[in-house]
């Protein structure tokens, strides 16, 4: 027998779940969910079946026709990547019903205390599966390789709301009956009453799409809503001030959706919601399908932070409808992503802007090639990520290296043609999950020759960038490198020559600022163009992080209260490693410990495990 995916129990020989139905009681008190999953096969199947948890209580495994317990065992043993192995014993059954509560500690999760949220009265959770964390909500087979359908009953007090990657079907009182396959012998407390308990109500989701269960998504708070678009809803904290600035900062989002559909088919999944989350969400946008998690910091008041909303629309198509088989190619998702985000914005909003983020994105890359110095293995697109945690080696390299793979195939092939390859490949692979090697053959396939015009296997399996890469050419990326390159030669930019900069005009000339110039120049340049203070994080982390390379000590205080406001592990990332990163850094490496610990509470789980391994490696 051999497992599908390296961060997954599920075996080659078993068969793949094809249905989810979910019953969840939240119980904010003790930051639980108490939950059954009636998981349904293709077809009934003898024999053991291995599933993905972590941190879930596994109570009862039963029958769902008799209610008969069925034998099952939890391995005693935590994997520290993967989890628990739950393997369930079957005898000709093609569904069986999981009894199981959640713990405080799940990965997916964070609880937000009412002090923790924008009113302060009401508490707040939410998810975020990606990569492998679905298995901290419910047993599955958490790998991206089984695409399944689902069903949600979420039990939650009636003055809050829920969202999910999901059709909303009903929001109504609890139904006493509902939970009779609850298995409720096998709590302390009657579960029956508890889910019909007075204040209750049930919000009740449906998604008949398969998906991969890292797309699996929900939160629960008071939420409110604004109207953008006809396909479209604002979703957030029921904040006027929030709704209104994200409302108006995601306005275009239908024009959006259009030339997304024209440059790569129809949209398939009927609404494109988006969801504002709180700070402490960890990824500036995650595309769980008809519900995006966004952070609040894409509201930048320029409408600049409907960039994320394009990669995450983008994901509509490459990620979304074809998926990376497991998180060894997931360039497939987040190359094809990168590469159509770029069409859109290209579209929407210019070529100059399009170009612009060419340039940061490359800038990134090469950034990356010297982070993964010691370890070349994760500068591939197609990596072994045996034994590692897919969290511990997120980076650029599969967005950017993966972009510039498809851009030099346009290049080589030409843009009509390579928009009928995309066409095609997104046609013919719509709801499936693919390997690097199904993609090369499909190419090879459908384009002649053109593993003869461009080394496949050199972009693919090689290390760090291929020399046919590209650097974006645009009058004004040339001149904001040009200007960063002045800014050696003690040069700092006139008002004139940076009057129409937007964000991420700074963040472009911040990232190609040498990383070690005098501490004078760098408060000099922020006493101009008071960058420390800007309201883009893009911009206020590049000029942080510049500043603590710089050892300019006052801005110390800034790094730390950034460091408090949001929990985006594109921040958190650079400001801590630049904190901790180098000997003689004692005064650094104290702040970093003291901020740290007051913060971590507000930091997602995945975040917390970030920094943690940032620490490990440098203190």
């Amino acid at each position: 027998m051999a497992p599908v995916d390296p961060h997954s129990y599920t075996e080659s020989t078993h068969p793949l779940t094809t249905h989810i139905s979910l019953s969840l009681y939240f119980d904010f008190s003790s930051f639980t969910i108490h939950a059954t999953a009636l998981l349904s096969l293709p077809a009934p199947h003898s024999g053991d079946l291995s599933l993905d948890t972590r941190s879930l209580t596994v109570r009862q495994v039963l029958d769902p026709k008799t209610l008969a317990p069925l034998q099952f065992s939890l391995s005693s043993d935590t994997d520290p990547i993967k989890g628990c192995l739950l393997t369930v014993s079957l005898s000709d059954q093609s569904s069986f019903l999981v009894v199981f509560s959640t713990s405080p500690d799940s990965s997916a999760l964070q609880w937000l205390a009412p002090p923790q949220t924008f009113n302060k009265i009401h508490p707040f959770v939410y998810t975020q599966c990606q990569s492998i964390h679905a298995r901290s909500v419910f047993p599955c087979q958490d790998t991206p390789a089984a695409r399944v359908c689902y069903k949600a009953l979420i039990n939650i007090p009636h003055q809050l709301a829920a969202v999910m990657a999901a059709q909303h079907v009903d929001r109504r009182a609890p139904i006493a009956g509902e939970t009779k396959m609850f298995g409720g012998e096998s709590f302390d407390f009657d579960y029956e009453s508890l889910w019909c308990t007075e204040g209750r109500i049930v919000e009740e989701f449906e998604m008949n799409q398969p998906v991969p269960p890292y797309l699996f998504a929900f939160a629960v708070g008071e939420l409110g809503s604004r109207e953008v678009g006809p396909r479209t809803k604002v979703y957030a904290e029921s904040v006027p001030a929030v709704l209104d600035a994200a409302a108006q900062e995601f306005a275009g989002t239908e024009e959006m959706i259009r030339q997304g559909e024209r440059l790569f088919g129809e949209y398939d999944w009927e609404r494109f919601d988006l969801l504002v989350l709180p700070p402490s969400f960890p990824y500036g946008g995650m595309e769980n399908p008809r519900m995006v998690f966004l952070t609040p910091t894409v509201i930048k008041g320029d409408a600049s932070g409907a960039q994320v909303v394009a990669h995450e629309l983008a994901h509509s198509w490459t990620g979304n409808l074809i998926t990376n088989k497991n998180n060894e190619h997931f360039w497939l998702n987040e190359g094809f992503t990168t590469y159509a985000e770029r069409r859109i914005v290209e579209v929407v909003q210019g070529e100059d802007r399009a170009a612009l983020n060419i340039g940061i994105g490359w800038r990134g890359l090469n950034e990356e090639m010297e982070r993964f110095k010691d370890n070349m293995e994760f500068t591939k697109l197609k990596t072994n990520q045996e034994g590692v945690d897919p969290d511990a080696v997120y980076s650029e390299v599969p967005y950017e290296k993966g972009f510039q793979f498809l851009w030099r195939i346009e290049r080589q092939i030409g843009r009509p043609a390579f928009d009928e390859f995309l066409k095609k490949y997104i046609a013919t692979f719509k709801f499936k999950s693919i390997d690097t090697e199904t993609f090369l053959d499909f190419l090879k396939a459908n384009v002649p020759g053109i593993e003869k015009q461009v080394d496949l296997e050199l972009w693919t399996e090689g290390i760090g960038i291929p020399p046919d890469a590209y650097e974006p050419v645009s009058n004004i990326y040339t001149k904001i490198v040009s200007l960063a390159n002045e800014f050696k030669l003690g040069k700092i930019p006139r008002e004139e020559e940076v009057a129409d900069w937007q964000g991420q005009e700074w963040e472009l000339y911040l990232e190609n600022l040498p990383k070690s110039v005098e501490a004078s120049q760098v408060v000099a340049l922020d006493a101009r163009y008071r960058l420390a203070e800007s309201k883009d994080y893009e911009v206020k982390v590049a000029f942080l992080q510049l500043a603590i390379l710089c050892n300019c000590r006052e801005y110390y205080g800034e790094v730390e209260k950034t460091l408090k406001e949001v929990g985006r592990m594109k921040y958190l990332r650079p400001l801590y490693k630049a904190l901790v990163q180098g000997t003689g850094k004692d005064e650094e490496k104290t702040l970093a410990k003291r901020v740290f610990s007051e913060a971590r509470d507000c930091y997602h789980p995945i975040a917390r495990g970030v920094v943690e391994s940032i620490f490990a490696k440098h203190l």
